[in-house]
């Protein structure tokens, strides 16, 4: 209840809904299936509030393990007391434990380890009294060279060694200096000796600094690989003397006192020597930590995009994977995405190369009734796509650019050999273009999301939140859209709620060997597709030609005793409410709450019979770059040109502008206003219209804006 309690504070969620949450997700029930059929129990939390309080609680039950862990080890070690079990039980952050354990924490033997030892406790001691007495004097009686305490200074250095290390493990101590580094801490990155030629490419770094935890996601990020890559010194600095007045309000006495020099000393030793680093690691981690976090958000924010991209749909596709020197790779696929032909044209090698070329290109489109032409948008791919518009194709053929980020890794995967275990990497590069613009979403769930090119230092962050982040966007897209159950690839088929690699490898294998399916409950047949993964997927599974109309839709085949109620009511049979809005704005849905039952879910059923399976992504629209400008060398600025826009970054957006390089929209220049966040203003795949502020050639350098003037 503790942790329901605090998500609810820190979320602004009733813990009732929190509460629900928390059951459904125990009960094995997916995110998509709780937001879209669980309305009711959850008061209409959508897939980002769900996901939000599953991470959350997650962290909370990571927190409790630790919690655990220390009280285990204090136990075992006879150290544990009431009140340090209260403490470590009310802690709210990890750090806060961290604190009251660091004086229990198991470690190698210390300079206050060994001045104990010899029996110097009872010194620092009389040197935390600050008493009026000469601690000279005092030392004296602590000097016994068979101890190895030769000498006073000796003996108070050992005692200053007990009085730092308890400073440092004090956790008020501790929790005072740390909102010190939270607030007035510095980020500072130098340039290691000889390393400005080697690390030239962060030579914005070589002398920075600026507030630790103001400091933006993608700067951060940038430093921590410097320093990685042995470029780069990075530290976290404040004022140490304002630092160690801090520490010494907890320690000092406000009375004269001749010990209080000796404390003072061990004050600061224990700042510099032990707190001070500790807290600059803390730091690191806590920057890291947000930094990670930001640029995942900014990564599975462009992937969903991606993913949700409009499809062209399913027509007859000539798809080509340009190239100069080995020619451009050509294959024909059907209206389901199959492969019908391959092979290579030389468009780009001479005049009677490309003739022939063309005159391959254009009986390869009127002999498989070819509907569009895919472009690849690599290298030759503006060269190619110009080839193919000279050749007077009808009009009816649409000829598109296709952004062919991680085809090549398709190409070579083991998903791409089984499906064509015949073909080279060449056609299955070229079979993925074609495919990508038919439906992004079938084609790029094949593909590791880290290889498709929209993060931000991808390879730097949390490689394990970074998996849950794009698992979660990819999963997400797949329900939101829903899958045509006779037609989806294993791989799309695995992204749908309750599902997975064996079950989707089954639902394939059954539709192979039985036919297609024909009703959702046909879904009960397939091998290790029980009734608890039926009621998570069967929702999100469409069968377009069912006998049942109600099975292309997306009402789940829990509801469907309410809709056969509803067509009674009105008189007709349910198939008679599927795309009849005047028919079903007749319902009145109040009628047919239950306890089960609310209104939330009546009002997505009533939209489902209105629009049954509807496709919620945006209708697809053919771009063009200008035609004029092939290279970076065209460039002038005061040019406005159209664009795609390829990444959205911390700092602003990459826009493909068809010269081969991309140009950066800084955030400064995406709107006439302030803008904190690029994602609010464009995604990626957005057609857009730019300015051309400033072309650097030789750096390949490209500024643009998408301010009005």
């Amino acid at each position: 209840m503790h942790a329901i309690t605090t998500i609810s504070r820190e979320t602004g969620v009733s813990e009732k809904q929190v509460t629900a949450v928390k059951e459904l997700l125990d009960l094995g029930a997916t995110i998509p299936f709780i937001a879209r059929y669980r309305k009711e129990k959850t008061g209409s939390l959508d897939e980002v509030a769900i996901t939000l309080i599953r991470d959350r609680h997650q962290a909370l039950e990571e927190l409790a393990a630790r919690k655990q862990a220390i009280v285990k080890s204090l136990i075992a070690r006879e150290l544990l007391t009431p009140g340090l079990e209260q403490a470590i039980q009310d802690a709210g952050t990890l750090a806060v434990v961290e604190d009251l354990y660091e004086k229990y924490r198991p470690r190698r033997k210390t300079r206050a380890m060994s001045a104990k030892e010899k029996g110097l406790a009872p010194l620092a001691d009389f040197l935390m009294a600050q008493s009026k007495k000469d601690p000279f004097t005092e030392a004296k009686k602590f000097v016994d060279a068979a101890k190895g305490v030769d000498t006073t200074e000796d003996a108070l250095a050992g005692a200053k060694d007990i009085i730092a290390e308890a400073v440092n493990e004090d956790p008020k101590v501790r929790g005072a200096v740390r909102s010190l580094f939270e607030k007035e801490g510095i980020i500072q990155s130098r340039v290691k000796k000889d390393q400005d030629i080697q690390g030239a490419k962060f030579k914005d770094y070589f002398d920075w600094s600026e507030p630790a935890f103001k400091a933006p996601s993608h700067r951060v990020l940038a430093m921590f690989r410097g320093s990685s890559e042995g470029i780069l010194t990075l530290h976290v600095l404040v004022d140490p003397d304002k630092a160690i007045r801090i520490m010494e309000r907890f320690y000092l006495k406000n009375h004269p006192s001749p010990c209080r020099d000796q404390v003072q000393a061990a004050i600061q030793d224990a700042y510099k020597r032990l707190l001070g680093k500790s807290l600059e690691k803390e730091c690191f981690q806590a920057l890291k930590s947000a930094a990670d976090h930001q640029a995942i958000q900014v990564f599975a924010k462009n992937m969903k995009a991606l993913l949700l991209a409009p499809p062209l749909g399913e027509k007859r596709i000539l798809a080509i994977d340009p190239g100069f020197r080995t020619g451009c790779k050509v294959v024909c696929l059907d209206a389901g995405g199959d492969l019908r032909h391959h092979g290579v044209v030389f468009p780009h090698g001479g005049d009677r190369n490309k003739e022939q070329a063309g005159k391959t290109i254009v009986d390869l489109v009127r002999r498989y009734d070819i509907e569009a032409v895919a472009v690849g948008n690599g290298t030759a791919g503006r060269e190619t796509q110009a080839f193919v518009q000279e050749l007077g194709l009808s009009r009816k053929v649409e000829i598109v650019m296709v952004d062919e980020s991680g085809a090549s890794v398709y190409s070579a995967s083991d998903i791409a050999r089984q499906e064509f275990p015949d073909e080279d990497i060449t056609v299955r590069g070229a079979v993925s273009i074609g495919r990508r613009l038919m439906d992004p979403l079938a084609e790029l769930v094949k593909i590791d999301p880290k290889s498709i090119g929209v993060g931000q230092y991808q390879h730097d962050v949390d490689q394990k939140q970074l998996r849950q982040a794009l698992d979660d966007t990819v999963t997400l897209c797949v329900n939101q859209v829903g899958v045509e159950a006779n037609t989806a690839s294993r791989e799309l088929l695995a992204r749908v709620a309750g599902l997975n690699d064996t079950i989707a490898a089954n639902m394939v294998r059954f539709r192979q060997e039985n036919g297609p399916f024909l009703t959702r409950q046909a879904f009960l047949q397939v091998p290790r597709l029980g009734p608890k993964a039926f009621e998570q997927a069967a929702g999100f599974l469409r069968i377009r030609s069912a006998k049942n109309s109600l099975d292309a839709s997306g009402i789940h085949p829990e509801s469907y005793g309410v809709v056969e109620q509803m067509a009674r009511d009105q008189g007709c049979r349910p198939e008679d409410l599927v795309m009849n809005a005047d028919l079903v704005n007749k319902i009145a849905p109040e009628e047919y709450i239950t306890d089960a039952l609310g209104m939330p879910t009546l009002k997505d059923i009533l939209s489902e019979l209105k629009q049954p399976g509807r496709d919620p992504r945006k209708t697809f629209q053919t771009f063009c770059f200008d035609p004029g400008v092939h290279a970076i060398t065209d460039l002038v600025p005061g040019m406005r040109l159209p664009g795609i826009v390829t990444n959205v970054t911390a700092f602003g957006a990459f826009v493909d502008i068809g010269v081969h390089q991309d140009g950066l929209v800084h955030i400064s220049q995406l709107a006439d206003r302030f803008v904190k966040d690029p994602g609010d203003i464009v995604t990626v795949r957005q057609q857009v219209r730019v300015r051309v502020l400033e072309v650097d050639v030789n750096r390949k350098r490209i500024s643009l804006s998408l301010k009005a003037n």
